[in-house]
């Protein structure tokens, strides 16, 4: 009998739409909210604040080097990079300064987890992510062409999924 209720438990995941799933993991705001004005800086040393970035649809992404499901979602965040990036979305990768010693360190850290063409940033005085309540990661925060926040996904997600991709460009499209 438990493996009778369990095959059916799993038939009816299996059947479970992936977008729906995904769905479940958004918020999406009535109204957009204003970002927090301090800044982020990129691997070349330019400082950004997450407004600078209008005219794009942003996917900031908060995470962690010491975080497991962060680490685990790095390669389908670079096939979502790949796919995505002539569709005027931004995947900013943001962590916090103090993981890193260097730049070459976090671009090496990137290559080993499958992860070479994302752009990162550090949160240089973790006042980014404090400013916008993320105290856990991975947190991606969505920004529309205005420079506002208009939701969040909380906890990681397969990136690379098709149905992840066309959900994306559907918030875009909506509320881009």
């Amino acid at each position: 009998m438990f493996k009778f209720i369990l095959s059916l438990v799993f038939i009816t995941l299996l059947q479970a739409s992936p977008a729906t799933a995904y769905e479940d993991a958004v918020n999406i705001y009535n109204k957009p909210r204003e970002v927090p004005s301090h800044q982020i800086i990129d691997e070349n040393g330019k400082y950004y604040k997450l407004s600078d970035f209008k005219g794009s649809f942003v996917l900031a992404l908060f995470w962690s080097r010491g975080c497991g499901p962060c680490i685990a979602e790095l390669e389908t965040l670079n096939t979502f990079y790949n796919r995505t990036k002539d569709d005027n979305i931004k995947l900013l990768l943001i962590s916090n300064n103090s993981e890193w010693k260097s730049v070459d360190e976090q671009r090496h850290f990137l290559k080993k987890y499958k992860a070479p063409d994302l752009e990162f940033y550090v949160d240089n005085s973790g006042q980014v992510a404090a400013d916008l309540g993320i105290f856990t990661s991975p947190h991606t925060v969505l920004i529309n062409f205005k420079g506002q926040e208009i939701g969040r996904i909380r906890g990681s997600a397969d990136w690379s999924k098709p149905a992840v991709i066309k959900y994306i460009r559907e918030l875009k499209e909506k509320h881009g």
